[in-house]
């Protein structure tokens, strides 16, 4: 898989119909795919996204903030607890919650998903343009990427998404505070980020910060936050990663 091309898409919020069409002219045998993220809320199709990510072959799904909001959902499902009222706020679709419920394999899956991705030429991927992320590292672990994953992974599993939320609903860092950027990308050792989260209008991704960062959220769904942008150009979430 690491010697395919590289295609990144960002974030769908639930619109299979519009993700399929965006991804015709890039067959899975031909392309290593990374999913940034917010597959699911504000679309119909939400675990219906979800299975498409995982069972895309040669392809990588990152978690999103969405994503966590619907676990957090999930285990408080049954008692109706703030997790429920803070999904469904961000757009959740019952729907998909009692889909998610019923399937436990799905679960699993999305409970092992990694933050954030290292490529083999020094890009770093992941769904937020912040770095607050880097607040979960407790070792000393030179391999900041790794030891973010392996944090997460652990939070997600105790069910604990608390943390994970207080850390991946930040916009627009990385565009704010550009030595934020640098230290983020010297902290990781990664020459660029790509990154979805915040829409742009672009027809192609966002590059901005002279090339450090690459925003891959085209507001490509046409449902998503409330108030968002969305319905934009597919095209500005779905493409090649550039050299």
């Amino acid at each position: 898989m690491a010697d395919l091309p590289v295609l990144i898409v960002g974030d769908v919020h639930g619109d299979l119909e519009r993700l399929f069409a965006a991804l015709k002219p890039y067959p899975a045998d031909h392309w290593r795919t990374i999913f940034l993220g917010d597959l699911v809320d504000g679309g119909p199709f939400g675990v219906g996204a979800l299975r498409y990510a995982r069972d895309r072959p040669n392809s990588t799904a990152l978690l999103g903030n969405h994503e966590v909001l619907m676990l957090g959902a999930l285990r408080d499902r049954i008692d109706r607890g703030p997790g429920v009222h803070a999904w469904m706020g961000a757009g959740g679709q019952p729907h998909d919650l009692e889909e998610l419920a019923r399937d436990e394999g799905l679960q699993g899956w999305l409970r092992r998903r990694p933050a954030m991705l290292m490529l083999e030429d020094g890009t770093l991927v992941q769904h937020c343009d912040s770095d607050e992320l880097g607040g979960l590292i407790l070792t000393g672990d030179p391999n900041p990427v790794r030891a973010i994953n392996s944090e997460v992974c652990r939070l997600l599993q105790a069910g604990d998404t608390d943390p994970l939320i207080r850390t991946m609903t930040s916009r627009g860092v990385f565009r704010r505070q550009r030595l934020r950027l640098e230290a983020w990308l010297r902290r990781t050792g990664a020459r660029r980020v790509v990154h979805g989260h915040t829409p742009h209008r672009e027809r192609q991704p966002e590059v901005y910060a002279d090339g450090m960062a690459i925003n891959f959220d085209g507001g490509m769904g046409r449902w998503g936050r409330p108030g968002a942008f969305r319905g934009g150009s597919p095209t500005g979430s779905v493409a090649p990663l550039p050299d």
